[in-house]
C-alpha cells in the first residue's frame, strides 16, 4: 500500500508541474471538461458502483480533507463528500490503533528443510500420524511443536490423523517391490492362423523378464509344469520372492498356485478388469507387442520361441529402463566418458537381432 501511495504522490506532483505553464483559461476549460466527465460517470455508474482501492481512498482523503466542508460539497466527485470524510476518519482510527498496539515479533516461519523432512517422513511412512512424526523429529534433536507438524500436513492437503490401518495397493507394491513377481498370458497369432499363448513373469524391483514358455494349448498340466520350472529357477538364482501377482484368467489352474505356495511364494490376484493392479506386467506386454510381435511375421511355434528368446536377452541385457535410471536389468551403466579425445573419436557398432528388428549399440573393441 505504501508503494502505491508513493506512486500516486509522484505522478500527481508531475501533474501539478504540468499545470504551471498553463493559462487560467486553459485550466478552467480542463476543469469544466473533467467536471462534465464526472457527471457522465455519475449518471452511468452511480455513487454506489464506483470501485476504489484502499490506496485510492487514502490519497483522495488526504488530498481533499483540508478543504472546507462547504467547498468539498460543491465539488464534482464520483462519490459523496461524506464518503471522503468517512475514509479520512477510518484512516485516522487505523493509525491510532496501530500506534497504540505494541509491536511484537511474530512467530518465526518453520525452516524449509524441516517442512521437507516432515513430508518425507509421511511419504515413506504412510501409517504415521502427526504425533508419531513429531516424536521421530524429537529423536533427531529437532525441536518443533506437534501443532506445527499438524499445520504442515494440513497445508499440503495430507490428513494429519487419518485411518491408516489398511494398506493401500500402491503402498503394498512399493514396500514389497524386492519380493514381487508378476505374470500374465499374452496371445498372438502365427501366419497360419494358429493362436499361441505366451506365459512370462517380471520382477518388480529389477524388471528382469523370464519367458516361461509358449504353447498352442495351455492345459493345466503345461501351466503347472511352468510353475515348477519357475520355482526351480528362482531357487537357483537365490531370489527371495514372496508374492506373485496374476489376474483371474481361467488358464491358471489351482495346482499353479499350490506349486508356488510350496516354494514359499504367495499368489495375489488382481481385481476384475483392473489392469493397473498389474501395471508393470501390462507395460511389458505392451513393449513386447510394439517392439517385437507387431513387427515380426511369426511362422510357427518354433519361430516364436526363437524370437521370444532373442527379445528376452535384449530386454534383460541391453534395453534401458527409466525406473533403473537408464540401466538394463542385468547390466549396469558404464563409467561416463570424460576424456575429450574419446568423445571426439567415437566408434559405435550396431549389433542386430532378429534380422535388424532389434538394434544394440556398443563401442568397437
Amino acid at each position: 500500500m505504501l508503494l502505491r501511495l508513493a506512486y500516486l504522490a509522484v505522478t500527481n506532483a508531475f501533474a501539478v508541474l504540468r499545470l504551471l505553464p498553463m493559462s487560467g483559461r486553459d485550466k478552467y476549460a480542463e476543469i469544466l471538461a473533467l467536471r462534465h466527465q464526472i457527471s457522465i460517470l455519475q449518471r452511468q455508474l452511480g455513487p454506489d458502483r464506483a470501485k476504489f482501492t484502499p490506496e485510492d481512498r487514502a490519497f483522495l482523503a488526504a488530498l481533499l480533507h483540508p478543504l472546507p466542508s462547504e467547498v468539498l460539497r460543491r465539488l464534482k466527485l464520483i462519490v459523496r463528500p461524506d464518503t471522503v470524510l468517512r475514509w479520512h476518519r477510518d484512516l485516522m482510527r487505523q493509525r491510532h490503533a496501530n500506534a497504540s498496539q505494541p509491536k511484537r515479533p511474530g512467530r518465526p516461519r518453520t525452516a524449509r528443510s524441516i517442512r521437507l523432512l516432515v513430508l518425507r517422513l509421511v511419504r515413506e511412512n504412510p501409517s504415521w500420524g502427526y504425533r508419531r512424526i513429531h516424536g521421530e523429529l524429537a529423536t533427531l534433536g529437532i525441536k518443533i511443536a506437534a501443532s506445527t507438524v499438524w499445520e504442515i500436513l494440513k497445508t499440503e492437503g495430507i490428513d494429519p490423523t487419518p485411518d491408516r490401518r489398511a494398506t493401500t495397493w500402491a503402498d503394498f507394491l512399493h514396500s514389497q517391490a524386492n519380493a514381487l513377481l508378476a505374470c500374465d498370458f499374452i496371445e498372438t497369432v502365427t501366419l497360419t492362423g494358429k493362436r499361441q499363448y505366451i506365459l512370462a513373469v517380471i520382477e518388480h524391483a529389477t524388471r528382469r523378464v523370464r519367458v516361461l514358455g509358449t504353447t498352442a494349448h495351455p492345459t493345466a498340466a503345461w501351466v503347472t509344469q511352468t510353475a515348477k520350472n519357475l520355482a526351480m529357477d528362482l531357487e537357483d538364482a537365490g531370489a527371495t520372492v514372496k508374492y506373485l501377482i496374476r489376474d483371474r484368467d481361467a488358464k491358471f489352474p489351482a495346482l499353479f498356485d499350490q506349486v508356488l505356495s510350496d516354494a514359499g511364494v504367495e499368489t495375489v490376484l488382481s481385481g476384475v478388469r483392473v489392469p493397473r493392479m498389474n501395471s508393470i506386467m501390462e507395460r511389458w506386454v505392451r513393449s513386447l507387442r510394439r517392439e517385437l510381435l507387431d513387427r515380426t511375421l511369426i511362422w510357427n511355434e518354433a519361430h516364436l520361441r526363437h524370437a521370444l528368446h532373442e527379445y528376452e536377452q535384449f530386454y534383460n541385457q541391453h534395453r534401458t529402463h527409466r525406473s533403473l535410471h537408464a540401466a538394463a536389468p542385468l547390466r549396469a551403466l558404464p563409467e561416463p566418458i570424460t576424456e575429450p579425445g574419446q568423445i571426439a573419436h567415437l566408434d559405435i557398432r550396431s549389433h542386430d537381432r532378429l534380422g535388424g528388428i532389434l538394434h544394440e549399440y556398443r563401442h568397437a573393441a
